[in-house]
């Protein structure tokens, strides 16, 4: 059997899905203002710079520090509750066609992401995957998250999990597709025959080049509607309104480089621009 492995964070929806529920944990009185804010603030310096193993690290410690203590079927909850309002607008009507497309081949998608599985798993089947691979933070007997991660899909640990899969399933991993849009994701990239990058970022941009990798733009955000025949073309209110959110997100950041830089170089050190 063939399959198809998708990468979930600005691969397949346009955001980062973590911060996606933000709102909805707020309203629940997870999370605080304060907290979405910094959230808002951490995603603009991932989309304005890429990923990497620190920030990516920073951001697992930070999101188990955040959930610490909260009870894991009230998140699977409100997940459930509000995945139509909060997923629907942010899919890319392209990562939509394709997952029909490998389907209609006969082949066996699946969604691998470091997000928790609480939102991976329902998001999976909201997407019509076959299967998910998601990180599983660990929750203790009185079923609250003890700040801890038994399984972290990251890195070189999202390709272990997809042979594992390919083992149980009987997966021809050299026959199979795998997309992803960060350079974190090059062992989940090379476990397969077919690996295609999905709006790379620079240093997976050029990696694809030298290695001949397909690459592919998806930009095209839709509402899903299955009850109205099929998915809805993002409003151009909606565009807009999402253009300006990432413009304020950049700009955000751009200043908070440039001061960092500027405090840097006064102190007599050169700003790095790696």
């Amino acid at each position: 059997m063939e399959a198809a492995f998708f990468d979930l964070d600005k691969t397949v929806i346009a955001k980062a899905s973590m911060l996606a529920f933000g709102g909805s944990f707020y309203r629940e009185g997870l999370i605080s203002k304060g907290t979405v804010l910094r959230t808002v603030f951490a995603q603009g310096v991932y989309l304005h710079l890429g990923a990497s193993d620190a920030r990516l690290a920073q951001l697992r410690e930070s999101a188990l520090a955040l959930i610490k203590g909260w009870d894991q079927n009230r998140v699977r909850g409100v997940v459930e509750e509000a995945m139509d309002r909060v997923v629907a607008p942010i899919v890319y009507r392209e990562a939509l066609e394709l997952i029909e497309a490998h389907k209609a081949a006969g082949r066996f998608v699946v969604i691998v992401s470091a997000a928790p599985e609480e939102i991976v798993v329902p998001l999976s089947r909201h997407l019509g995957a076959h299967a998910s691979i998601a990180s599983r933070p660990r929750v203790g007997e009185d079923g609250r998250y003890t700040g801890e991660m038994e399984m972290y899909a990251y890195g070189p640990f999202k390709a272990e999990a997809m042979g594992e899969l390919a083992a149980k399933l009987d997966i021809d991993l050299q026959s199979s597709y795998s997309y992803s849009d960060s350079y974190t994701d090059v062992p989940m990239l090379e476990a397969v025959g077919h690996p295609c990058v999905v709006n790379p970022d620079r240093v997976l941009n050029r990696l694809a080049r030298e290695r001949g990798w397909e690459a592919r733009q998806f930009r095209l955000q839709v509402r899903m509607a299955p009850e109205a025949g099929g998915p809805r073309v993002a409003s151009p209110t909606a565009r807009v309104a999402g253009v300006l959110a990432s413009a304020a997100a950049a700009a955000v950041v751009g200043r908070y480089l440039g001061t960092r830089a500027a405090s840097v170089g006064r102190a007599g050190s050169p700003a790095r621009t790696d």
